[in-house]
């Protein structure tokens, strides 16, 4: 076996190990940026990142990804489930409205009535 097969071995496991501690305990970049003009701050970007795995996440209590309808079945199901009871009230409250304006258009006015 040649000296560059072992060398290549040797890095590829070097980097699969890096890459199982920094999923495995995570790892937090975190940076800011301001621009300024003539000492006068316009803008500030806050930027923060984090590599872990999804289990070191959910340890943090980080699970974005179960709630979001575009990553989660049982989210698209919810949120259908939600849309359709927000479509249900609006009828309901559109009935509502609508009977209690006709209550309101039967009763007689109070200059109608006798004095």
């Amino acid at each position: 076996m040649s000296a560059y097969g072992v060398e290549g071995a040797a890095r590829g496991d070097g980097l699969a190990d890096i890459l199982e501690r920094v999923l495995d305990r995570g790892v937090v970049i975190a940076g800011d940026v301001s621009i300024s003009l003539v000492g006068i701050e316009l803008v500030t970007i806050k930027l923060r990142l984090l590599i872990a795995s999804v289990d070191k996440a959910q340890e943090m209590g980080i699970d974005w990804w179960s709630a979001d309808p575009t990553l989660s079945a049982s989210a698209r199901a919810l949120q259908a489930e939600n849309d359709a009871l927000r479509a249900q009230i609006a009828r309901i409250e559109a009935r509502l409205d609508a009977s209690l304006d006709a209550d309101l258009d039967a009763r007689p006015s109070p200059a109608a009535q006798p004095v």
